[in-house]
């Protein structure tokens, strides 16, 4: 083995150990475990920026089952909330679409905010925060400016004034005379000491009023969040929380593979459309301080007949050059296909996790690099490895050997390999094939 890896905390250790196991991605600890994807994270970090700086951008990632789609996006979602972004994450489902006639994109919309995260809230849930800081802030510029204590009777006016201003330039957007509303009614009520009002705007916020007469019996305003216009909250989200403090919004959206699963192809085309207004936004300039991220599989982007490219006026925007080919991609392109790996990079993620195990465990990890070795040759020499085997199952597998080995007295991984070495062989030489030592594969 090589130098040790820095010390793990045993809660994040475990929250390691356990996910991967369990073939999902940790939403905490990847710096301890990422190796590779430099480029694509490069990549991602500089969109960052151009959203920082009052732009938009939209991505695709595009890889295999199990290929480190998600895992890239977690390590974008932290980078993001470290660099001042709140992030709003949700998986796309049967029950969650972009768009739908059932609530389906609703019910995305209502993930995406219940998700909402900040660096002080990485769990989820921080709307009320995000909403308290914004008061906040105002408060201490107001005091900061004019000198007024907080008990003065003319501050809460000063105050108002100053969100007033703040709030005025959402009006111009797409139902932004009614988001302004809403958070006067929020700061009003915080004034008051009025609960019951901050929890139903909050509720507003959340998209859970159903009705138009249930939100004005509550809150007076004449609208609700729906299927059809539940993006344009997302850009106000984005907008507002610039002024909040924050330097913008990052959506994060995975498993497109279930728009490419919905059976009806006029449902499908609808989604797809979203998507294309979505893009389209961000691209053109209507979006602002907003970066949304998208992930699939090659097959639900790429498949003519009901893959994103079935929808051409996604496929003639999102179709690869005639100059990018492999070792020559395009990485500023609004499609990231992720690339394989290395050996090398498969070898230092298996030793990162031997160190962690143990040190979550409290025992002395004496796997060397030879025996990491050997486990990745074991892994490359089953059948069909070249086009099949993904990091998921790696790693998985590599997680249950390390189990074992520490729950078994007695048993070293030389007898657990040798033993697997040699069916591996035989089923080899029965199919005719071997597998390659220093291959590539997907991650």
């Amino acid at each position: 083995m090589t130098q040790p890896q820095q010390k793990v905390p045993k809660r994040i250790a475990s929250v390691i150990i356990n996910s991967l196991k369990g073939g999902v991605v940790p939403r905490v600890g990847l710096p301890y475990i990422t190796v590779g994807r430099e480029a694509e994270i490069a990549a991602l970090l500089h969109d960052l920026e151009l959203v920082a700086d009052g732009g938009a951008s939209f991505r695709f990632l595009v890889g295999r089952y199990g290929s480190g789609k998600s895992f890239l996006l977690q390590t974008i979602r932290n980078h993001a909330m470290g660099r001042g972004f709140v992030v709003a994450d949700a998986d796309l489902t049967p029950e969650r679409r972009l768009h739908g006639t059932k609530g389906q994109g609703l019910a995305t919309y209502r993930e995406l905010i219940g998700n909402l995260s900040t660096k002080t809230r990485p769990e989820g849930g921080a709307l009320t925060l995000v909403l308290e800081r914004w008061i906040s802030n105002v408060q201490s510029q107001v005091a900061l400016s004019t000198g007024l204590a907080a008990d003065d009777p003319a501050f809460a006016n000063e105050v108002e004034r100053a969100i007033m201003a703040q709030i005025q330039q959402l009006q111009e957007l797409v139902h932004g005379f009614d988001f302004a509303r809403l958070l006067t009614l929020y700061w009003r009520a915080h004034l008051e000491a009025d609960d019951e009002t901050k929890a139903n705007v909050i509720r507003w916020f959340r998209g859970e009023y159903r009705t138009k007469t249930e939100a004005r019996a509550d809150l007076g305003v004449n609208i609700v969040i729906t299927d059809d216009d539940w993006y344009d909250y997302l850009k106000l989200f984005a907008s507002f929380f610039k002024g909040a403090g924050y330097e913008g919004l990052v959506i994060l959206v995975d498993e497109l593979v279930n728009l490419y699963k919905i059976p009806n192809a006029v449902s499908r085309q609808y989604n797809y459309e979203k998507i294309l207004t979505m893009y389209n936004d961000t691209l053109q300039g209507k979006a602002r301080y907003l970066g949304i991220i998208m992930s699939g599989t090659p097959q639900s982007i790429e498949d003519r007949r009901r893959g994103l490219y079935s929808y051409e006026a996604l496929r003639s925007r999102l179709t690869q050059g005639r100059f990018a080919s492999e070792g020559l991609a395009d990485l500023l392109a609004p499609v990231i296909r992720l690339q394989p790996l290395t050996y090398e990079e498969l070898l230092v993620l298996t030793e990162k996790l031997a160190d962690i195990h143990a040190g979550l465990f409290g025992y002395e990890c004496t796997i060397t690099e030879d025996d990491l070795v050997t486990f990745l040759q074991l892994e490359f020499d089953r059948v069909g490895a070249d086009t099949h085997l993904t990091p998921r199952e790696v790693i998985r597998d590599f997680v249950e050997l390390l189990d074992i080995l520490y729950q078994t007295e007695g048993l070293t991984i030389e007898q657990i390999l040798g033993s697997h070495q040699l069916s591996s062989t035989s089923e080899v030489t029965q199919s005719g094939s071997s597998g390659n030592l220093y291959a590539e594969f997907d991650i």
